[in-house]
């Protein structure tokens, strides 16, 4: 894991994403529950920060948890993800974000799957880009091939 990721600068994120991508990974938005790109998509790939392209999770761990968001049981990496403790909404929850692009992905939550350890990473769409198996070697994210075959 030896690729370095980096945030770009606020205006260069303006100018690539959309109104709610940038609400989301930008200012802590959620984006609304079962009108997603991502909730009912399961081709083979994986899940990159929007932001900073960053690996974040993998079709092979992603499941329908029924919630309207992408669920997935595990990160590709902890070494691309940070969690913090979020308060708001009067809930203490534990907040998802990317490493280095600190984008606001989502949430974890324990109630996911015992038999795959319990957690359920709930993700917005909106912070996510997928990268499809057969583009994943091109975009130079071959090194994560065989989590997704």
């Amino acid at each position: 894991m030896s690729k370095s990721y980096n945030k770009p600068s606020l205006q260069q994120i303006k100018e690539k994403l959309n109104e709610l991508q940038y609400k989301v990974t930008q200012e802590n938005a959620t984006e609304p529950p079962f009108r997603n790109t991502y909730d009912e998509h399961f081709e083979k790939g994986i899940y990159v920060d929007i932001v900073s392209g960053e690996p974040l999770f993998a079709s092979s761990s992603k499941y329908n948890s029924g919630c309207g968001w992408p669920a997935f049981t595990k990160p590709i990496s902890r070494e691309f993800i940070k969690e913090k403790a979020d308060f708001s909404h009067n809930m203490h929850r534990v907040e998802v974000r990317s490493k280095s692009g600190d984008s606001h992905l989502g949430h974890v939550f324990n109630d996911g799957p015992i038999e795959e350890g319990g957690l359920r990473y709930c993700i917005n769409s909106a912070a996510l880009r997928f990268v499809p198996l057969d583009r994943m070697k091109e975009e130079g994210y071959d090194e994560y091939i065989s989590l997704v075959e």
